[in-house]
């Protein structure tokens, strides 16, 4: 059976909806709704809108899931690929705009500038995801670095250079963006 149609089973019994009720109040024939219910059916556009609105589903989160299992797999690489890639590009930037030698106010000035407004591009493109996890996969290379810089250079070296300024301020923002950004 499909996920969209297990979706619709499983919310119309939480909310103790028969088929005849959710058909009646979706505005549907009852023999859509057993079609789609018994994997006969798969519903398109306005019967889909219908059901969902009625038992209070996100559409584009039920179509979501019904995505098939190899995408998913692939996908998730690709995006564990991207976030490693992104996190390295960050802390290199971070490296080499504030702990260089030939680094000069105006480099240390725009890292900080950086620190704010990347972490806060991210944060707009991403409002679904939680402070937590968003801190996680887009501020362990920070974490990474701050590590290696400390083994490597100590911490007299990062501190002096503002590379662990920047890296408290890169963080804060991923985990207190959402609250800047998001605030009604």
């Amino acid at each position: 059976m499909n996920s969209i149609a297990n979706k619709i089973i499983e919310t119309r019994k939480i909310k103790g909806l028969s088929q005849e009720e959710l058909a009646e109040q979706s505005k549907i024939s009852l023999r859509t709704l057993q079609r789609i219910e018994n994997n006969e059916n798969n519903p398109r556009g306005k019967t889909l809108s219908l059901i969902c609105n009625t038992l209070d589903l996100n559409l584009e989160g039920l179509l979501s899931t019904n995505q098939s299992q190899p995408f998913k797999i692939t996908t998730k690489f690709f995006d564990f690929f991207f976030l490693a890639v992104a996190n390295l590009i960050l802390v290199a930037l971070l490296g080499f705009m504030t702990i260089d030698s030939q680094a000069n106010f105006n480099s240390r000035f725009a890292m900080v500038l950086l620190s704010i407004l990347i972490p806060l591009f991210i944060v707009n493109f991403t409002p679904n995801m939680s402070s937590t996890e968003r801190l996680l996969k887009f501020g362990f290379g920070s974490l990474l670095y701050f590590i290696a810089t400390l083994s490597i250079a100590g911490f007299v070296t990062g501190f002096l250079s503002g590379l662990f300024l920047c890296m408290l301020i890169n963080l804060s923002m991923l985990y207190f963006g959402s609250q800047l950004i998001h605030k009604k």
